[in-house]
């Protein structure tokens, strides 16, 4: 029996890979002689890079950029061998980098995801695969196409300073020194927000509440970012701010469109795509996958949801082992043929935590042996 992995991890406890390794040591107790697939999942988020450096090979390069409080910090992106980057943007704005006192929208900036994207073009690569999410910025990518080599001025003729609200201030923008690798490169952007870049909801409204902004900021940073959509126009570039996923990463889906020709898709596909996992699915004889909480949004662009419609299109059965389940049927809601949350007792929930592995294991330990026993009934 080929018998196929592929969870997407566990928020707070445990990494995809050590989903996968948990299943694998449940099931194996009953079934030993089965041929396992381990296929960690990640939907364009956090541990996307680690999920393809597993699946795909290639090397993590490690390099100092700036924070988003232009603090040195070191991030990493990882070089596949096709020519191809691997970026989170949150290794350099992200919102983990900061305190709750230092997060500020007005002041943050994403200059430091610019240069990890301007060392993988020096690194000679010919298509980029960014993941949005988990960023503190609200800059449009303002901070990410300085770095790139573009030029922003205010009435006076004054270079713009970092930071979203600095872009209330733009009159003119220079983009002739802008990396001239971008013209050749391929930028594909995992990205399951699909808002757009102003309005009611907009990146300013919708997620500069948790990066820090009052009320009045919000207001003040979504005029900013119309205003730069304005200024952009003016100058040529094309229109993106009411396209779906604009205001992704507090509006890097718009600059990435903009100004570097960016297809933005679901995140999922992006990384299904890319670890050939309809191939795997195909090739199983039993799929295998989970997440931390199984709900209803499940079926809308999560891992879980993707593989089973992926499987079900492939006819095999699918399997989620879940944390748990907020759904009152969630065989109907998500597709699957058994769903099983994980949690073995009421705990705490640092203690459920931190027992995931075992949690998981002994919960695939008894779907196996259950399987075991159907088949023995006939």
């Amino acid at each position: 029996m080929k018998i196929l992995i592929a969870p997407d991890s566990f928020k707070e406890s445990l990494e995809a890979i050590e989903v996968c390794r948990a299943i694998q040591s449940g099931f194996n107790q009953v079934f030993p002689d089965a041929d396992y697939s381990l296929l960690p999942m990640a939907d364009g988020g956090e541990g996307t890079s680690a999920v393809l450096s597993y699946a795909l090979g290639g090397r993590w390069k490690n390099m100092v950029v700036n924070d988003p409080l232009m603090r040195p910090i070191t991030a990493k992106y990882l070089l596949l061998e096709d020519k191809t980057a691997v970026i989170e943007i949150a290794q350099a704005c992200g919102l983990y980098l900061l305190t709750n006192e230092e997060r500020n929208p007005l002041i943050t900036s994403s200059y430091g995801v610019g240069e990890l994207i301007a060392d993988a073009l020096d690194e000679g690569v010919k298509r980029i695969i960014i993941g949005l999410g988990g960023s503190a910025t609200n800059d449009a990518g303002l901070g990410l196409l300085m770095a790139l080599g573009m030029s922003f001025y205010d009435h006076y003729g004054k270079p713009l300073a970092q930071g979203g609200n600095e872009l209330a201030n733009l009159k003119q923008i220079d983009g002739s020194t802008l990396h001239p690798k971008l013209r050749n490169t391929v930028f594909e952007v995992a990205c399951d927000v699909t808002n757009p870049l102003c309005g009611l909801s907009g990146a300013s409204a919708i997620f500069g509440p948790q990066k820090g902004a009052s009320p009045e900021q919000v207001a003040l940073l979504d005029k900013a970012l119309n205003h730069f959509a304005m200024i952009s126009g003016q100058h040529g570039y094309q229109d993106y701010q009411n396209m779906a996923g604009a205001g992704a990463a507090g509006g890097l889906g718009y600059a990435l469109m903009t100004f570097c020709e960016a297809n933005l898709k679901s995140g999922f596909d992006t990384v299904a795509e890319t670890v050939s996992l309809e191939e795997h699915i195909a090739s199983a004889d039993l799929v295998i996958t989970g997440e931390g909480k199984l709900d209803a949004q499940s079926a809308m662009g999560k891992v879980a949801g993707g593989i089973s419609m992926m499987a079900k299109a492939n006819d095999k059965p699918i399997i989620a082992i879940c944390g748990s389940v907020d759904t009152l049927n969630p065989i109907q809601a998500t597709g699957f043929d058994v769903v099983m949350p994980s949690v073995q007792k009421l705990d705490t929930l640092d203690k459920v935590l931190n027992n995931a592995y075992e949690n998981i294991e002994t919960t695939a330990l008894n779907v196996a042996a259950a399987i075991k026993l159907g088949q023995s009934m006939g």
